[in-house]
């Protein structure tokens, strides 16, 4: 008979394997190590597989500890969107939730939904590359807007506008100074995000390898926070869409237009298994014609915000900040069971 998955289990699963040592792991969950360890043990347990090799200077994913990592998110981000659309069913049809990628103006075709549906609640949640698309699958949000490629198969697409992509350099490149550069200008850089993001840059034929002496491969980033620090850091550069590095710029790093690479994409996501409601239809006309009127305008952590000025119908989350909620409910409770401290998750709006 299959195992029924403890989602709090899992949630200490991921991680554990994330940080490969259980003492960090337990300190991230705000848990005492022998209580995350009990909660392992158990995991291992329920499933009938060991899930860690551990010894007294190492810890390791087994082979089911790596498949079980590879499909958790997906089960955890799943768990979040019942959640949410089961709150959202006893709320009524009084919510609508609209995810986007930092750089996105989205504040426009908010207030122009809010004008035209004054009893609408409007929930913003901040998405990153990874998971742009998977917040509409798994019913975290409504509608997204994305910037393609994504993967199309169970999603309804309304493509929006398109900007120049730019190479994000540290100030003291060598490349910094210039006007404008080509794709083949940056074959011998560490390229800090998914190649497939950049696929002219993945494919440049002759691109030095890390096997074969190349640059060595990027580390674990997910964030462009994150990516600028190893920019500035000169660690690699990173290729953006405009209003992306525009949203991020600072001291250390620049910008220089990527002139033989095609124009990045946004467009705006919902789910194919969802019927077009009169809603998500208002909301992608008065997507399009804001695009076709403003372009890709940056927008500020505080200008996604301001939609919110005409009153409090309008809160702002970060999508990764939704992955963590069950999580902080399962630190309240393993507290109480186990006397470890519990910390409450801020409640403040991210961007």
């Amino acid at each position: 008979m299959p195992a029924d998955v403890d989602l709090r289990k899992l949630r200490h699963f991921v991680a554990v394997a994330q940080e490969l040592h259980f003492g960090r792991a337990a300190e991230r969950l705000h848990l005492a190590q022998p209580a995350l360890s009990r909660q392992i043990r158990a995991l291992e347990d329920e499933l009938r597989v060991r899930l860690f090799d551990r010894d007294r200077r190492s810890t390791a994913l087994t082979a089911a500890g790596r498949q079980l990592l590879a499909d958790a998110p997906g089960l955890l981000a799943a768990a979040e969107g019942v959640h949410r659309r089961v709150r959202q069913a006893a709320d009524g049809d009084g919510t609508f939730t609209v995810a986007f990628m930092p750089g996105v103006s989205v504040t426009a075709p908010v207030r122009a939904l809010l004008a035209r549906r004054p009893d609408l609640r409007v929930e913003l949640v901040r998405t990153y590359w990874d998971d742009q698309a998977l917040v509409v699958r798994d019913g975290r949000a409504d509608v997204s807007f994305v910037r393609m490629p994504v993967e199309r198969a169970g999603l309804r697409l309304r493509p929006l506008f398109t900007e120049p992509r730019v190479a994000i350099l540290p100030r003291s490149h060598r490349l910094a100074s210039r006007a404008s550069l080509g794709i083949a200008d940056l074959a011998a850089e560490r390229l800090l995000q998914d190649p497939d993001a950049v696929p002219e840059w993945r494919d440049l034929p002759g691109r030095p390898r890390p096997e074969d002496g190349g640059p060595p491969a990027a580390p674990t980033v997910r964030t462009m926070e994150e990516k600028l620090q190893y920019v500035a850091a000169l660690r690699g550069v990173v290729v953006a869409p405009l209003s992306a590095a525009a949203h991020y710029a600072g001291p250390d790093v620049c910008h220089v237009p990527v002139d033989d690479i095609a124009p990045a994409q946004v467009c705006l996501a919902w789910s194919a298994d969802r019927e077009d409601t009169p809603l998500i239809e208002d909301f992608a006309e008065l997507a399009a014609a804001s695009c076709a009127q403003d372009g890709a305008r940056p927008e500020s952590q505080e200008g996604q915000r301001g939609a919110a000025r005409d009153g409090e119908r309008v809160a702002v989350r970060d999508g990764a900040r939704d992955r963590t909620q069950g999580a902080a409910r399962d630190r309240a409770q393993d507290g109480a069971r186990d006397g470890a401290p519990a910390a409450a998750e801020a409640a403040g709006p991210q961007a």
